[in-house]
């Protein structure tokens, strides 16, 4: 279902960001708009302009034109999102289909979302979908983007489409669009509609358990058949289920502008 944050430390589960490495100084390393610029910021000459325009900081501090990063180990960020720099990071969006459990391996030998994807590079999924919950799920090696969709204080959209037996009153849409009282608390507010009777459109930020399921059940409309349509700014009506494909430059920068703390 909607997210839940992995936690560290368990198979098929995220590790934390890397964090206690100790940072380079700027003087060694590769030059910051070159590493810009191999991450889709625009040509070297646009990078270096963000740069001088006090844009850029690496490990926290504001760098200048000529700065070197140890890709593997500094923090950089642009307008304050973190970019990820390390080499070999693969971002593939997946458009799950029901009966594939988000995993990294199943115990029970049921299929995986990893099993869809190329075995190498080693790839996690961001976040949950049930097992039969269908559509768009994130599989990467980037640990700090999929920390940053993840944790809920940077609160990501999913928009989610859901098939119910019947249509929505006017009051179960209210209560979808103000919080509804879950077993582990009110939920925060949604965007709810229908575009059709019976077919609810419901946009959260939070990442709990089974979450929208939740939801319309405590409305008095149990889902039939749930879809997640949307991921942050990223969707694709075209992938078909079961398919996959890299995200863009534009996708991958427009998820990490999308991570803003609330």
């Amino acid at each position: 279902m909607p997210e839940q944050p992995y936690e560290a430390g368990g198979d098929g589960e995220w590790p934390s960001p890397e964090r206690g490495r100790e940072p380079g100084d700027g003087s060694t390393g590769e030059r910051l708009q070159k590493v810009l610029a191999q991450r889709g910021y625009g040509s070297r000459r646009v990078c270096e302009d963000l740069i001088a325009a006090g844009r850029v900081r690496v490990n926290g501090q504001p760098v200048r034109l000529g700065w070197r990063v140890e890709v593997d180990r500094d923090h950089v960020e642009v307008d304050g999102h973190v970019v990820s720099v390390r080499p070999g990071l693969v971002h593939y969006l997946l458009n799950k289909p029901a009966g594939v459990v988000t995993t990294a391996k199943d115990t029970h030998g049921r299929p995986t979302v990893v099993d869809l994807v190329p075995p190498e590079p080693r790839v996690f999924p961001v976040g949950r979908l049930d097992a039969d919950t269908e559509g768009l799920l994130l599989l990467t090696n980037d640990g700090d983007l999929a920390h940053q969709l993840t944790h809920p204080s940077f609160g990501v959209e999913k928009e989610y489409l859901a098939q119910v037996a019947r249509p929505l009153g006017t009051g179960a849409l209210r209560r979808l669009r103000e919080g509804v009282e879950l077993d582990d608390g009110t939920t925060a507010p949604a965007r709810a509609s229908q575009p059709e009777p019976g077919l609810v459109r419901l946009t959260i930020h939070e990442g709990r358990n089974r979450q929208v399921r939740r939801m319309l059940e405590a409305v008095g409309h149990p889902v039939e058949r749930l879809v997640r349509v949307r991921i942050g700014p990223v969707t694709d009506r075209r992938l078909a289920p079961g398919s996959w494909r890299l995200l863009t430059d534009d996708e991958r920068r427009a998820l990490e502008a999308a991570t803003t703390t609330r």
